[in-house]
C-alpha cells in the first residue's frame, strides 16, 4: 500500500465523451491530484481511449486494465480493484462527474483518520433517467456542467438523491446495504482485500450486484454510511430501458438464489424497498405463526423424472459452519407432507430454500407441479395471493393448499 488516498476505480466501455467529463472532473478537485489515482477497468481496446488517458498524464496519474472479454461491470471493476494501492477505492461510474470539494470532503469527513466505513456519495439526477429510454445523446462540453457542479454543496440532499430523504429513512436504517450503488461510494482498500469483497461476476447485464455487494460489505460489519458533501452528478448516455427491465429480472433471480432472504422477496414482490420495510415485521409475524415456530421455506426437487416445487414447506436450520460467503445457516426439511411427497432419499437431493414464495428465483414454467402446503393458506389474503400468483409464474400445474377463511 502506498500513501496515495484513492484509488479511483472506473469501469469502462464505449463511454468517450462521458469519461472525458469524468476525467476533467478528477482534474478539477480540491484535493491534490497527487493523493489519488484514476484506475480504469476496460473491458475493450479503443486507441481513442489510451489516447484520452494521454491528454490527461499531466494532471492525472491513469491506470488502465484491459481485457476484451464481454461486457461485465462487476468483473471491469474488479480489474481496477485488483489493482488499486491508494488507502481507500472510490468506486465511480464513467457516467459521474465529480463536484470539485468531492474527494476532499471524503477524505477529511470519513477517511483521514483510518476509519472503517462506506460511504455512499450523492449522484444528482440518475434517478430522474433511470426509468426511460434514451436513444440519442448530445455530448455536452465539460463547461456545461462545471457551474452546476460547483454548486452542488448547496443543493438539498434529499433533491440530489432520494436515499437522502426522510421518505428513505427507516428502510435505510434496516437494510443499508440494499442502497449501496457502485455510481459513487467507498470503502477501505484494506477491508476489501482482508474480506475478499470482491463484487460477484455472476451477475450479468444491469442489476443488483451493487446491493449483493453491499450485502457482503455489511455483514463484515462495517457501518454502510450517506456521505456529506459528496456529490457528482449522472451524465447522459443511451439506454434501453426494455433490456435493462428484462436484465434486472434475470440478476434479481440469481440474488436471490444466492440469499433467499424474506426481505429482498418482499422488495421483489411488492414494489421496493420501502413496501419490504413496511411489511417485514407483519409478515415476520405472520410466517412464524403459519409454521408454527418453524421456518416456513420452498423445495424444488424430481418426482418420477417430474419438476416439482413446494412452497409452504417446514424447515430446520443450523447454524452454517466456517467462513460464509452466504446465508449463516443451514436448511433442512421437517415436514413429514414434503417428505412424503418426494420421498426420505429424494428430500435430501432436493433444494431447499428459506423464502415464503412471494418471489422465486424460478424462471416462468421451469415447474412441472407445485403444491401450495397448508402454512401457506394461513397466510392473510394479500400474502396469499402473492404467494399463488408467483407459483402460477413458475409452474405449468398448481396444486393448491385448503383454503380456510381469510383474515
Amino acid at each position: 500500500m502506498t500513501d496515495l488516498k484513492f484509488s479511483i476505480v472506473i469501469p469502462y466501455k464505449q463511454r468517450l465523451d462521458n469519461i472525458r467529463a469524468v476525467f476533467t472532473s478528477l482534474a478539477e478537485q480540491t484535493l491534490d491530484p497527487s493523493g489519488f489515482e484514476v484506475v480504469v477497468g476496460a473491458m475493450e481496446y479503443d486507441p481513442r481511449f489510451v489516447a484520452l488517458c494521454a491528454e490527461f498524464t499531466d494532471r492525472l496519474r491513469i491506470v488502465s486494465v484491459l481485457t476484451a472479454d464481454e461486457w461485465n461491470t462487476s468483473q471491469a471493476r474488479n480489474l481496477g480493484i485488483r489493482n488499486a494501492t491508494g488507502q481507500v477505492v472510490v468506486v465511480l461510474d464513467a457516467d459521474v462527474a465529480l463536484a470539485p470539494t468531492a474527494l476532499r470532503n471524503l477524505w477529511e469527513r470519513y477517511y483521514q483518520h483510518g476509519q472503517n466505513v462506506c460511504v455512499q456519495g450523492q449522484v444528482l439526477g440518475y434517478d430522474a433517467v433511470l426509468d426511460d429510454d434514451i436513444t440519442e445523446v448530445e455530448s455536452q462540453p465539460f463547461d456545461a456542467y462545471r457551474a452546476g457542479l460547483a454548486d452542488l454543496d448547496a443543493v438539498d440532499r434529499a433533491q440530489c438523491d432520494p436515499r437522502w430523504s426522510a421518505a428513505y429513512a427507516a428502510a435505510f436504517a434496516r437494510f443499508p446495504w440494499a442502497f449501496v450503488r457502485t455510481g459513487l461510494m467507498a470503502l477501505p482498500t484494506a477491508t476489501i482485500r482482508r474480506h475478499g469483497l470482491l463484487l460477484d461476476e455472476g451477475f450479468r447485464g444491469w442489476g443488483a450486484e451493487d446491493q449483493e455487494w453491499g450485502l457482503r460489505i455489511s455483514r463484515t460489519g462495517t457501518p454502510i454510511l450517506l456521505g456529506q458533501g459528496v456529490h457528482g452528478v449522472h451524465l447522459p448516455h443511451r439506454r434501453d430501458f426494455t433490456a435493462q427491465d428484462r436484465s434486472a429480472t434475470l440478476t434479481n433471480r440469481y440474488y436471490l438464489a444466492k440469499w433467499p432472504r424474506t426481505e429482498l422477496e418482499l422488495a421483489l414482490a411488492f414494489g421496493g424497498w420501502l413496501e419490504a420495510e413496511r411489511l417485514y415485521d407483519d409478515v415476520g409475524r405472520q410466517l412464524a405463526e403459519a409454521g408454527g415456530g418453524r421456518r416456513l421455506g420452498v423445495v424444488r426437487g424430481t418426482v418420477d423424472g417430474a419438476r416439482v416445487l413446494a412452497v409452504g414447506a417446514l424447515l430446520d436450520a443450523t447454524p452454517r459452519s466456517g467462513p460464509q460467503a452466504g446465508p449463516e445457516e443451514v436448511f433442512r426439511v421437517a415436514d413429514p407432507e414434503v417428505e412424503a411427497l418426494f420421498g426420505a432419499a429424494g428430500t435430501a437431493r432436493c433444494e431447499v430454500l428459506p423464502l415464503a414464495g412471494f418471489a422465486l428465483p424460478y424462471d416462468a414454467g421451469s415447474i412441472d407441479t407445485c403444491h401450495l402446503l397448508a402454512p401457506v393458506s394461513r397466510l392473510s389474503e394479500p400474502y396469499r395471493k402473492a404467494v399463488r400468483q408467483e407459483a402460477e409464474r413458475v409452474s405449468r400445474e398448481l396444486v393448491p393448499a385448503s383454503e380456510v377463511p381469510s383474515r
